[in-house]
């Protein structure tokens, strides 16, 4: 794919280079499978060198320390990452970066901007048992106190909560959706319980809300509130695309080195019609999906035309990616056990971002009002 023909700078296709060859060199898949079991999923001298090469600061104004750039030049850094399964808080604390730019108050953004691009990780508590896409739709509820704000019920998939230095949260304020930014030593480990994912590089916590008390400071802008939610919900979906896009491409490149070394009955296996067939179509979804996700990193933040790129994304992320899990799980049955290959890794991937987010059936509908109402 010509990515000079969607926008894409030299400086840009330079950072690629760079995120690939960093990637590649930190995360194979031997890596990737030892810290399946470890706690954090990652290293904390990775995660150092990352917030020493700036990265998190890419999407970030020079005033809060960050680079200038935009999301279109997170995108190539968070496809590397997917490409490699890297277990990082990268994701988590970029989104709730952006949502402090756009619904944090100017003391916030001094304050805890630089904080994140330094490497103090930071995650969002925003998805409920209602299982609610609608980031509106909120049944934690916030009560004001004179000590500041009380809050009841519950967040579940609080991505890597146990790491975070900041934690953004949503809660009903006086029946109106508002936003929280907090320092993470405000909660009691009590409080967490760590789940279980279908996707075993990645770490989530249920974060029981009851009795949890938050300083007045930790408000964000009530005015911003509905324009922040609808920030953090399409920049998860762009960086959550680049994820998916880079996982499509490693289970092709996974398959592919599989066909062409593998033989049955003196040939190798790639020469069959019934492989080749099914591997070209993988490869052909990867390539409109990755043809969508740049498409919608280069207008992201042209308005209409920006949502409608990434969902468009998002949908054919999806789908490229669970199909080239899963025929790449197929095409190895000679294995005998499933978790041996490691395309399972990926299919795991995929399922689970359906639960983040909105799924391929969600951002359809989305589509479909946008376009045809």
């Amino acid at each position: 794919m010509d990515l000079g023909s969607l926008g894409i700078t030299e400086e840009q296709v330079e950072l690629m280079d760079v995120a690939e060859n960093f990637c590649r060199e930190k995360s194979d898949m031997a890596t990737v499978r030892n810290l399946l079991e470890d706690v954090n999923g990652f290293t904390r001298d990775l995660w150092d060198e990352v917030a020493a090469l700036g990265w998190l600061g890419i999407a970030v104004p020079e005033e809060y320390d960050g680079v200038g750039l935009s999301l279109a030049e997170v995108v190539p850094v968070v496809e590397q990452m997917g490409r490699r399964m890297m277990g990082l808080p990268f994701v988590t604390s970029t989104v709730a970066a952006q949502a402090i730019l756009f619904g944090g108050t100017e003391a916030q953004k001094q304050d805890i901007l630089p904080k994140i691009i330094n490497g103090e990780a930071a995650t969002l508590a925003l998805s409920e048992m209602n299982g609610a896409y609608d980031l509106t739709k909120i049944e934690a509820e916030a009560v004001k106190t004179t000590d500041g704000f009380k809050l009841t019920g519950a967040k579940i998939l609080v991505q890597n909560l146990d790491v975070a230095g900041w934690i953004i949260l949503s809660a009903k304020l006086e029946e109106k959706p508002s936003l929280f930014l907090f320092k993470h030593d405000l909660i009691d480990a009590a409080q967490m319980r760590r789940e279980k994912l279908i996707d075993e590089t990645k770490r989530s916590y249920e974060l029981n809300l009851d009795g949890l008390v938050l300083p007045e400071t930790a408000l964000m802008d009530l005015d911003k509130t509905a324009v922040t939610l609808d920030r953090i919900d399409l920049v998860a979906n762009l960086l959550g695309s680049a994820e998916m896009v880079g996982g499509a491409q490693a289970c092709i490149d996974y398959t592919v080195d599989y066909l062409t070394t593998r033989k049955q009955f003196g040939k190798l296996i790639g020469s069959y019609q019934a492989l080749k067939h099914p591997t070209v179509d993988a490869y052909i979804g990867y390539e409109k999906a990755r043809s969508l996700l740049y498409a919608a990193a280069n207008s992201f933040e042209d308005q209409g035309q920006g949502e409608v790129a990434t969902r468009m994304a998002r949908v054919a992320a999806g789908r490229a990616l669970s199909y080239a899990a899963d025929r790449s799980i197929q095409f190895h049955g000679g294995f005998g056990f499933t978790y041996d290959c490691d395309a399972q890794l990926y299919r795991r991937r995929a399922i689970f971002h359906d639960s983040q987010f909105g799924d391929a059936r969600w951002h359809k509908a989305k589509l479909a009002k946008i376009l045809f109402n």
